[in-house]
């Protein structure tokens, strides 16, 4: 199938390397979708065989749930990375949960259960308006397709990421240790560098260098 013909200025602008060509064809991008969603199956399913009608364990099934959805009918790039070190941060960010579960030991409630359940309703309600406001323009990697400055976006620059704070946070305390503790606040660092390194890619777009300039805060509205 034909790469979408949808070009960005800086698109325009720029020679279009042959892996650039090569990840704007349908197929290849599809397929890379699908490919990024089999880790996802494992614990679903695990999650499915034990599942408990607690709010954690339901949000968590419903999170992987969406973000494989929009994952397998996103828009096809215009542009995309092709630094192998950011598409390694991309696989160490997005799987840091499943590459460390068999780090994590036996953990305590640390605080009542309905701070941990109302971090992770928090989080439910911010993913889901956050990819509902994203459409069809997720991705993993760094990669531009169309710039979304609407909906949540409109008041933080990543919401999604804000949502995997507030969900990583209520897994911490639910199943508090130090070992558990040190290895979730990791993959909030992973976030976090993600973050700048997506903004970076995407600043050499007017369009998105305006939006910077307009939406100051990055996860937390007033706050960061």
């Amino acid at each position: 199938m034909a790469p979408d013909e949808t070009a960005s200025p800086v698109a325009a602008r720029q020679p279009e390397s042959a892996f650039t060509r090569l990840m704007r064809r349908q197929w290849v991008d599809k397929t890379l979708a699908v490919l990024a969603c089999i880790p996802f199956v494992i614990p679903f399913l695990a999650a499915l065989q034990k599942f408990h009608f607690d709010i954690p364990n339901t949000v968590f099934l419903l999170q992987i749930s969406l973000c494989a959805l929009t994952l397998l009918i996103r828009r096809t790039p215009v542009r995309v990375t092709s630094d192998p070190l950011l598409w390694l941060l991309t696989l160490v960010s997005t799987y840091w949960g499943f590459l460390t579960i068999g780090f994590w030991t036996p953990g305590i409630h640390l605080g009542p259960l309905w701070i941990t359940d109302s971090l992770a309703i928090t989080s439910l309600v911010i993913v889901v308006w956050a990819r509902i406001s994203l459409g069809r323009n997720i991705g993993l990697v760094p990669a531009q397709r169309k710039i979304v400055t609407d909906g949540a976006y409109r008041i933080v620059r990543h919401p999604i990421y804000t949502a995997v704070f507030f969900s990583t946070v209520a897994s911490a305390l639910d199943n508090y240790s130090p070992l558990n503790a040190g290895l979730f606040s990791l993959g909030i660092f992973w976030w976090i560098v993600k973050s700048l390194v997506e903004e970076n890619f995407l600043r050499k777009d007017p369009e998105y260098a305006a939006y910077l300039q307009r939406v100051r805060w990055r996860w937390f509205p007033g706050i960061i």
